[in-house]
């Protein structure tokens, strides 16, 4: 109880803090130097002449104000709101021509004042935001244009003649500068001579170098599959992608040794020592570049392969990968240190370039070579992707080789555009477009590959169990890695980190639908505290199931009608507490639901209908779970009472889902409402003749004898008529237990036959008279047994002329059949002419 309290009171003091924190950055704003900031930043960008850099120096200052304008909009946040309570107190204004107390009027009129002197500060805050952001957005639009206007610069074309004479010229020219430059940086530092201490150091980088690249490679190359050999079946995946990753830090621990060895040495300098500075980032791309070649075009896939491609086409794939690596590395150490500055690889201080002005004839030209050997293998791999859709078999990768199949496309479309824009002399755009692309269709194999992973995690973590890889939480989380991973897109097709930022501050801004302002933060604090209030819902709901409710007197039915109402009211107010939290107007909902009462009016009239009778039943609980009800022609128990159905069990076994609307509306029969207690109603019936009395005292010892039969009220045995071919009478009995009543009508049958035996009772048979018209043609159509068949037997005609009929009499039974003859000759009357129709 003390952490609650200090929780609270924590919250309430940094509650405070930020507002005096906001008071004090607000006053501390000079409006004076931003005025001047602003005129000077509005009039640069005007100018047409303005570099980036300038611009973006500006734009770096302009945001770091709108950082302090933001925090300056929450200034008096606390004193105004008590203000403006205080005016809503005294009530509203008097309208036009009205009037009010002399001392309301002076006390509203000084609230105003100050109301309008704690709002000023605020109001200057949000109109310098506005200014600063308008500069930022100006200058993004300049860069924007200053970035396509580099890209789409038209360069001599590297198919000219002239373009490759001074390409090899320059080459030669730059090949003897490196030279030169190498031997007097050897000349300076004394070569082998002058190590001295440095000797041991640099031999032992290289060394290890050497062994990483070379025997450590190989080592590295082959663990995936002997450690994943020795590992379970559940665990195998996980561990051969961990063990893979060291395909890329093994070399590149090589790659840094090797130039952290060379740069000792002294003898790199600046015409050496830029190439050795792009050797690290072109090593990420290369090794890179074979290990998702290796892990997404595998040759033996050591668990499964992650795309379901023929091995001929998947040798195809690896090897153009392969290569697009291989020469995606080399573009990178010539273009950071010794070509031109582009729009992929421009010009900063952490890439030296060798000091050398290459022309841009000749620069093209290289370009150019990078971009066809490029071209050539990202074609070769777009061919094997675009049919990606032929070779699927498995459900579950129909939507990953669909987008495979799409970036196959898109490649082979983007290898010729670059071709062509590079021949045209549109280099810049040409070199954007593959690399950009080469990166994209990496970054999506790796999203394949993270994903795979994480369904590797979830199958290990439950052992193999059915549904793991494929269940909802690795499906989630490979969602979200798209949505993380957009970012890393729009790096890769240009945009900066200030682009970056900037649309994450107006995504934090929030979009304003019906008044309703959702931002990040606001859906961010909805979830969280919907979720809470979600998981202490359930959880009271447990405590009053298992804990509470057990002890006290309320039926089972009470008891759930109790935790589901208790469920609806949390998840009520748990909505009611995350719209709040998360800033969100309820009366602006106005207009929504207004226009969602006319959807609901329409077309959810029947869920809202099952939902309003679901609260009715958990509230009158006419039924309850664990009943036995007869509604609709099903009948059963009652399993569950949810807010659009309820789950009646029948006697089969099988589960029938009803409508709440239906149990609210239409007759619903419950066996066991009040009580267990039901009556069970047994027809007997005796042939005439026997003691009526007798069977009475028969039939009252046999159902006394049941032990469920209620003796208070006793049960009964009534004579309820004289059938046409029995004494019927009627065992009626009061059960505890009304579903037991089949098994209890069963019993005592049993006993009624087994007493009737003993007491010569005979259980008579239906009686039938069937009537003959012209027996003549009958016998002579049949002067034997009739045709029909069975156990009646027909007996001859009386010789008593009176009584006109004969008389068979079936076997074992008590009842007759009677055949009456018709004397009618009537020919005109052979309703039975035929011997089997006349039965």
């Amino acid at each position: 109880m003390k952490q609650v309290f200090f929780s609270v009171i924590l919250t309430v003091l940094i509650t405070i803090g930020h507002g005096a924190a906001a008071q004090d950055a607000a006053s501390s704003i000079n409006y004076d130097r931003w005025e001047q900031f602003a005129e000077q930043a509005e009039n640069i960008i005007a100018a047409e002449d303005s570099e980036a850099a300038r611009l973006e120096d500006i734009r770096s200052r302009a945001v770091q104000w709108r950082e302090e304008f933001d925090g300056g909009q929450g200034v008096n946040a606390t004193r105004i709101a008590a203000v403006e309570d205080q005016i809503s107190a005294l009530g509203p204004a008097p309208a036009e021509g009205e009037t009010e107390d002399a001392g309301v009027a002076a006390r509203r009129e000084t609230l105003n004042e100050q109301l309008s002197t704690l709002t000023a500060p605020r109001l200057a805050a949000v109109e310098a935001y506005s200014r600063a952001d308008a500069i930022i957005s100006n200058i993004d639009m300049r860069l924007d244009e200053i970035q396509a206007a580099q890209a789409t610069k038209l360069y001599p074309s590297p198919l000219m003649p002239t373009s490759w004479q001074a390409a090899l010229s320059e080459a030669g020219q730059l090949a003897s500068g490196i030279g030169e430059g190498t031997r007097a940086a050897l000349n300076r530092s004394g070569g082998l001579a002058e190590l001295g201490d440095r000797l041991p150091k640099v031999l032992g980088y290289l060394a290890l170098a050497i062994l990483l690249l070379t025997y450590g490679r190989r080592w590295i190359d082959t663990m995936p599959s002997r450690l994943s050999a020795r590992s379970s079946k559940h665990s195998r995946a996980v561990v051969a992608f961990l063990v893979s990753l060291g395909q890329i830090i093994i070399p590149m621990l090589g790659v840094l040794l090797a130039v952290s060895a060379l740069t000792a040495t002294g003898w790199f300098r600046e015409w050496t020592r830029p190439l050795l500075i792009a050797l690290p980032p072109a090593g990420v791309i290369l090794f890179g570049g074979f290990w998702l070649a290796r892990q997404i075009f595998p040759a033996r896939a050591i668990a499964y392969a992650s795309l379901d491609i023929p091995d001929a086409e998947r040798r195809t794939a690896r090897n153009a990968t392969n290569w697009l690596a291989a020469i995606l590395a080399l573009q990178s150490i010539v273009a950071h240190a010794i070509l031109p500055a582009s729009v992929v690889y421009p010009a900063d201080s952490v890439f030296p370039r060798v000091p050398f002005e290459m022309s841009d004839a000749a620069a093209t030209v290289w370009h150019f070579v990078f971009v066809i050997a490029s071209a050539v293998f990202l074609f070769r791999l777009g061919n094997v992707l675009r049919r990606m859709m032929r070779w699927t078999s498995a459900d579950d990768l129909k939507m990953r080789n669909r987008v495979m199949m799409i970036a196959g496309a898109i490649s082979r479309i983007i290898a010729v555009f670059a071709v062509i824009a590079g021949a045209v002399g549109v280099i810049n755009l040409a070199i954007g477009f593959v690399v950009s692309w080469a990166f994209s269709l990496a970054l999506i194999g790796f999203l394949v590959l993270l994903q795979d992973f994480i369904a590797d995690l979830f199958d290990m973590m439950k052992r193999g169990k059915e549904g793991a890889r494929d269940g909802l939480a690795p499906l989630l989380i490979g969602i979200a890695l798209v949505i993380v991973s957009i970012p890393l897109f729009l790096l890769i097709w240009g945009a900066s980190v200030d682009d970056l930022s900037e649309i994450w501050t107006r995504v934090q801004r929030g979009i304003t639908l019906g008044g309703i302002t959702l931002s990040p933060g606001a859906v961010l604090t909805f979830v969280i505290v919907f979720t809470l209030g979600y998981f202490i819902t359930r959880g009271l709901q447990g405590t009053m199931r298992s804990s509470i409710l057990p002890k006290t007197r309320i039926d089972a039915g009470g008891q759930n009608a109790l935790v589901s109402g208790l469920g609806y009211v949390g998840i009520v107010l748990a909505a009611l507490f995350a719209i709040t939290s998360a800033g969100i107007d309820l009366s602006s909902l106005a207009i929504v639901a207004g226009a969602l009462s006319l959807g609901i009016g329409f077309g959810l009239q029947n869920i809202v209908q099952n939902f309003v009778s679901g609260i009715i039943l958990l509230i009158e609980r006419p039924i309850s779970v664990g009943d036995w009800v007869d509604a609709g022609g099903q009948q059963g128990i009652v399993k569950r009472i949810s807010v659009r159905s309820t789950a009646v069990e029948t006697f089969d076994k099988t589960e029938v889902i009803v409508p709440n609307s239906d149990l609210v509306s239409q007759p619903v029969t419950n066996w066991t409402k009040s009580s267990r207690n039901g009556r069970v109603i047994i027809p007997v019936g005796v042939a005439y003749g026997t003691d009526t009395r007798k069977v009475e005292s028969i039939l009252r010892e046999i159902i006394e004898d049941q032990p469920t039969v209620m003796i208070d009220p006793a049960p009964a045995v009534l004579f309820r008529g004289l059938g046409a071919d029995s004494l019927d009478f009627e065992i009626r009995a009061i059960l505890s237990d009304v579903s037991g009543g089949l098994g209890v009508t069963s019993d005592v049958l049993h006993e009624v036959v087994r007493r009737f035996a003993e007491e010569g009772i005979e259980i008579p048979y239906a009686q039938r008279d069937i009537w003959l018209r012209n027996p003549e043609a009958l016998s002579k159509a049949a002067p034997s047994t009739p045709q029909g068949g069975g156990d009646d037997k027909v007996g001859k005609p009386s010789s008593d002329p009176s009584s006109g009929s004969s008389e068979g009499r079936r076997s074992g039974g008590t009842s007759d059949t009677r055949l009456i003859f018709d004397g009618d000759a009537d020919g005109g009357g052979q309703d039975g002419g035929d011997g089997d129709g006349g039965r």
